[in-house]
C-alpha cells in the first residue's frame, strides 16, 4: 500500500480509470524500468506489472489508526511500516545516485536485523552445516549470482552462505511486501548489494531487479537464483547478450518453473536450468510442512481468528493445500476442498475432506484460501455471495488467484485495518477481510519456520554448486530436476538435529535391492 495509517474515517477518492492491477503472473515484458539506470540506452519496458504502484485505491479508501490492542496483537515479518514516505530508490536518484551500491529502507536498522539473522542461524542446521563443510573449498569461487527471492532472515543465512562459498551476489525481492526491512539493512551494512524494501511500488520492484541484472565493468552475472522467474525474464528481455553468459538458473517456485518450461518449449532457453521446486526436499518440506504451520500463523496474527467450528474452503489440494487443510482440521475447522485433478481430489476425499465446487459452499464458509497457482479462482461473483466477515487469502505464489482488481469499483469501500489487512465494504454494510491484497499470505502476514527454509536453502545452494561446476556437456539448454543423491544429502544434513540415526544396508542387502550402500535409495520416479 502506498498510503499510511491516516486519521480515522479519512477518505480519499481516486478514479477507477487510474487504477491498475499489480500482477505476479507471467508477463510479456517487465514493468517500466526507471530511466537513468546504468543501461542508459535501454528502452523502457511496459508490462502488466509495471502499470502502477502497489494496489491503488480506486473509488474510496479509508485508513484507520492502529489501536494499541491491534498493534500488540499483530506482528508482521518486518517491524517497520512499509508506508514510510517516498520510495528509497527515488531518494537515491534525487541524490545523484542512479546506481547505488545498495538500496534499502533504513540502513540504521542493521543491528536489529543482524539479531534476526543470528536467531535464524540457530534453527537452520542444514545450510549452516553446508557452509562449514564447503567454505574452505570455495565451490562458488568467482560465481556472480543474481538473486531474486523473498528477503528475510532465512534468506540472509543463504546469502551469507553463498558468499562464504566464494560467490559475489546482488539481490532483489520477488514480492513487494515480503521483505524484512531490518534484515535488508543488516545485509547492506555487511557489504552486500541488496535492493529491496517492504512496500515497493511496482516500478521500484523492476528497478531493484534491474540493478541486479544490469552488467557493468565490475559486474558480469553468471548465475541466477530466482523465485517466480522475474529476474530470468527481465535479463532475457533487456540484457539478452549478458543472459547468454549465464551458466545456470536455479528456480524454486511453481510459477517460475512454468515460465522456464515455456521458454524451453519455445526454444528461447539458451542456458541450463534446475527445477528446485519439484525436488523432494522442496515439495515435501517447504510446501507441505512449512505451509502447515505458517497458514495458521498468518491468519492468527492478521485477524485474531478463532478456528474451532469455523467452516473453511481450500482451493487446491497440492502440497500447499494439503498442509493448509491439515492445520485447519487440527484446530477444529470444518474443511472443504476444491480440485480439478481427480487424483488430488481422491486424496482429499480419503483424507476426510469433502470435495466440492466453490459455488456450493461459498455462502456458508468463514475462510477462503487459494493454493492452486492458477488465475481467477475466486472472482467478484464469489465475493458478492460471501457472508459478512469472511476472510479471504492466497497461499500460492502469484497474486492472480483472487480477482482483487474486480473489487476496485466506486461502490466498494476499502478500509485498512492493520498492515496487510483490508476490509472491503459493500453498500449494504457487508464486509470481507482481504489479506495482503491477494498476495502470498504466509510471507506478507507472518514469518516462516526457519528449519524448513534451511532445507530449501541447502537445496538451492547445492543446485547452484552443481550447475556452476558441471562440465560443459553435462547439462544442455533445458530444465532439469535436482539429482536424487543431492536430495538425500540435504535431508541427511538435517537429521542430527533430531538425534536421528540411519540404518545402514549390509553388502548382502544392498546387492539384493540392487542399490549402492550410500544411495541413492529411490528411483527418480518414486513418489514419497
Amino acid at each position: 500500500m502506498s498510503e499510511g495509517h491516516g486519521e480515522p474515517n479519512q477518505c480519499r477518492k481516486e478514479s477507477v480509470a487510474g487504477a491498475a492491477v499489480p500482477s505476479d503472473s507471467p508477463v510479456t515484458d517487465p514493468g517500466q524500468v526507471r530511466a537513468g539506470n546504468s543501461d542508459s540506452g535501454a528502452a523502457k519496458f511496459d508490462g502488466p506489472r509495471g502499470k502502477a504502484g502497489a494496489l491503488k485505491k480506486s473509488a474510496r479508501y479509508r485508513s484507520r489508526s492502529l489501536s494499541a490492542s491491534s498493534a500488540d496483537s499483530y506482528s508482521s515479518t518486518s517491524y517497520t511500516d512499509e508506508d514510510e514516505g517516498a520510495q528509497p530508490h527515488e531518494k537515491a536518484i534525487a541524490a545523484g545516485q542512479p546506481n547505488p551500491p545498495y538500496c534499502v529502507r533504513n540502513i540504521e536498522q542493521n543491528a536489529f536485523g543482524r539479531r534476526e539473522i543470528e536467531i535464524a542461524e540457530q534453527e537452520m542446521p542444514g545450510i549452516m552445516a553446508l557452509r562449514a563443510r564447503a567454505k574452505d573449498d570455495k565451490p562458488l569461487k568467482d560465481a556472480k549470482i543474481v538473486g531474486c527471492t523473498h528477503i528475510n532472515a532465512q534468506t540472509a543465512v543463504l546469502i551469507e552462505t553463498l558468499a562464504a562459498l566464494g560467490a559475489t551476489v546482488r539481490w532483489a525481492a520477488c514480492n513487494i511486501y515480503s521483505t524484512q526491512n531490518e534484515v535488508a539493512a543488516a545485509l547492506a551494512h555487511a557489504g552486500y548489494a541488496i535492493f529491496a524494501w517492504r512496500g515497493e511500488s511496482e516500478e521500484a520492484f523492476w528497478w531493484c531487479i534491474d540493478q541486479c541484472c544490469t552488467p557493468t565493468a565490475t559486474w558480469q552475472p553468471n548465475m541466477i537464483l530466482d523465485d517466480g522467474g522475474d529476474a530470468t525474464h527481465l535479463m532475457l528481455k533487456k540484457h539478452g547478450a549478458a543472459f547468454k553468459n549465464i551458466k545456470g538458473i536455479v528456480e524454486e517456485s511453481v510459477t517460475g518453473v512454468h515460465r522456464l518450461y515455456q521458454l524451453s518449449k519455445a526454444g528461447k532457453l539458451c542456458v541450463p536450468a534446475m527445477n528446485v521446486n519439484d525436488s523432494v526436499t522442496k515439495t515435501k518440506f517447504d510446501n507441505l510442512y512449512s505451509c502447515r504451520e505458517s497458514i495458521i500463523d498468518a491468519l492468527k496474527r492478521s485477524t485474531d481468528l478463532m478456528f474451532g467450528g469455523k467452516q473453511s474452503v481450500v482451493c487446491g489440494y497440492g502440497e500447499v493445500g494439503k498442509g493448509c487443510c491439515q492445520a485447519l482440521k487440527a484446530l477444529g475447522c470444518v474443511v472443504y476442498v476444491t480440485e480439478i485433478d481427480p487424483i488430488c481430489a481422491l486424496q482429499a476425499a480419503m483424507d476426510g475432506f469433502r470435495v466440492v465446487k466453490l459455488n456450493e459452499v461459498i455462502r456458508q464458509v468463514d475462510i477462503v484460501i487459494t493454493a492452486t497457482g492458477n488465475k481467477g479462482v475466486v472472482t467478484r461473483e464469489h465475493m458478492e455471495r460471501m457472508k459478512n466477515g469472511c476472510v479471504v487469502c492466497n497461499m500460492g505464489h502469484s497474486n492472480t488467484e483472487i480477482d482483487v482488481y474486480a473489487l476496485k469499483t466506486p461502490d466498494l469501500l476499502w478500509e485498512r485495518v492493520r498492515s496487510q489487512v483490508d476490509h472491503i465494504i459493500w453498500p449494504n454494510g457487508k464486509r470481507i477481510v482481504l489479506l495482503a491484497e491477494g498476495r502470498l499470505a504466509n510471507l506478507c502476514c507472518s514469518s516462516l519456520p526457519s528449519f524448513v527454509v534451511s532445507v530449501t536453502a541447502a537445496t538451492q545452494a547445492l543446485a547452484l554448486i552443481e550447475l556452476y561446476n558441471a562440465p560443459n556437456q553435462r547439462y544442455k539448454a533445458d530444465v532439469y530436476l535436482l539429482p536424487k543423491k543431492m536430495d538425500e544429502y540435504v535431508a541427511s544434513l538435517h537429521l542430527p538435529t533430531f538425534d536421528a540415526h540411519l540404518t545402514e544396508l549390509t553388502d548382502e542387502q544392498a546387492k539384493y535391492l540392487g542399490l549402492n550402500k550410500v544411495g541413492p535409495f529411490k528411483p527418480n520416479y518414486y513418489r514419497y
